[in-house]
């Protein structure tokens, strides 16, 4: 697990990885550190198979447990606590929460949200997001083929707390064209500041909830 905690850290994000690269990508390292100029913390982990170096990727139980224990380990950070990924490990993430809450999890963020195969336009792979209780936030490209924005949307209107941040002209690793006007670099900058803004209104929240509960006791 690779820990990163800026000296001003006032949230944590256990961020998993997509598919087919690893923690030390240099995607996951970028935003690490996008994030990390927003003073939020990271915690990246690596699924088995990704340790162990195989291609294949592991049945769905052994995903979800790797991803509790990852965020029982950010949990000792004591800070407010959030969770997701990019693509496949959000995807992962979200299906762990929908079975049983994720243990101090304010909220969960998809860094490119896999809604459907390359091709195959669909929704089933977001048919348990029902199930999650808690604030999402879906970062996505214009040009992600895999996720139809129309469809993503559609599945968002009909979840509780959910929220889409669109970014034009990026695909699914988050690259953007020359003719874009804009780097890579810069549209790692908005995935964090829209990161930051979101986490910090979920933990605002979050706390007027625990108030108003406390005081009709």
């Amino acid at each position: 697990m690779i820990l990163r905690r800026p000296e001003e850290s006032w949230c944590l994000y256990v961020l998993a990885h997509g598919a087919g690269a690893g923690m030390r990508h240099p995607f996951m390292e970028k935003l690490s550190g996008a994030l990390a100029a927003e003073g939020v913390a990271t915690l990246r982990y690596e699924f088995p198979y990704m340790e162990q170096g195989k291609r294949r990727i592991d049945r769905p139980p052994v995903l979800h447990e790797s991803i509790r224990e990852a965020v029982a380990v950010g949990a000792r950070e004591r800070l407010p606590l959030f969770a997701g990924g990019k693509s496949m490990g959000g995807r992962m993430t979200s299906q762990a929460q929908s079975l049983a809450p994720l243990a101090g999890v304010l909220g969960l963020s998809f860094v490119g949200f896999p809604l459907h195969p390359a091709g195959k336009p669909g929704v089933e792979r977001a048919e348990h997001l029902a199930n999650v209780r808690v604030p999402m936030l879906f970062l996505q490209g214009t040009r992600d083929d895999l996720a139809d924005l129309a469809l993503l949307r559609s599945v968002i209107d009909g979840l509780a707390s959910a929220t889409l941040h669109v970014v034009d002209d990026a695909d699914h690793s988050f690259h953007v064209r020359k003719g874009s006007g804009r780097t890579d670099e810069e549209v790692l900058a908005e995935l964090a500041r829209t990161f930051a803004r979101w986490a910090q209104r979920t933990i605002g929240d979050s706390s007027s909830l625990a108030s108003r509960s406390a005081g009709s006791r």
